[in-house]
């Protein structure tokens, strides 16, 4: 039973999006457990539960399944997103440009129009360029360009984040990311962002899987 008059800590959506086996449910869980978990690809959705620091809403991961038959689903989950991951696969360089289009249409609602679906619209973006771990994986800046990114993300604030959901490396990172580019004003560089968050020397509470973002 909570504390007469306490208030109940508010919850921000984000919502992780990508292109089967990429490793969207690996790292999700890799992070919150600290555990490497064998996962057959989602179908439907997963949810958990991030904690973040005082000064920041707890996030409500919601992993959705990324096969081609639940893409036309993505838009249901589309409102009340606070934050969008969209996760990519840096080894698998014959589904990246598979992995652009999808990316594309989630915020353009038609293909040769560009027309942001208005659920989205000023929504950040953290995309997560997962297996770095692997030799001949694509770079972050290749990928950048392989994803068209300066056309994907124009309108919102963005970083791309290196990662790896095997070994845990860059996903504190990136969703630190996250909780930050909720709370930060549009029209910012990756270099600003970079900047500012080495500044405030954000910390990660790695026993309690604590987010911690300054405001």
């Amino acid at each position: 039973m909570g504390i007469r008059g306490s208030k109940a800590k508010k919850q921000a959506q984000v919502l992780m999006l990508g292109l089967d086996r990429s490793g969207k449910t690996t790292l999700l869980y890799k992070l919150k457990y600290n555990q490497s978990v064998v996962t057959v690809p989602t179908v439907g959705f997963n949810v958990e539960s991030l904690e973040t620091d005082r000064s920041s809403p707890d996030l409500t991961v919601w992993d959705v399944g990324g096969q081609r038959k639940m893409r036309p689903h993505w838009k249901h989950y589309y409102p009340d997103t606070a934050g969008l991951m969209f996760v990519v696969d840096s080894w698998d360089e014959k589904r990246q440009d598979e992995a652009r289009k999808e990316l594309h249409r989630v915020f353009e609602i038609k293909s040769n129009l560009v027309l942001r679906h208005e659920s989205l619209k000023g929504v950040p973006l953290v995309i997560l360029a997962n297996k770095q771990d692997l030799p001949g994986c694509c770079s972050p800046e290749g990928l950048s360009q392989k994803l068209d990114l300066k056309r994907a993300c124009a309108g919102r604030a963005w970083f791309l984040q290196p990662c790896s959901a095997i070994t845990g490396m860059g996903l504190e990172e990136g969703f630190r990311r996250m909780v930050y580019l909720m709370k930060t004003p549009l029209g910012q560089t990756q270099e600003h962002i970079k900047l500012k968050i080495k500044a405030k020397g954000f910390k990660f509470t790695s026993a309690k899987k604590v987010l911690s973002c300054g405001s």
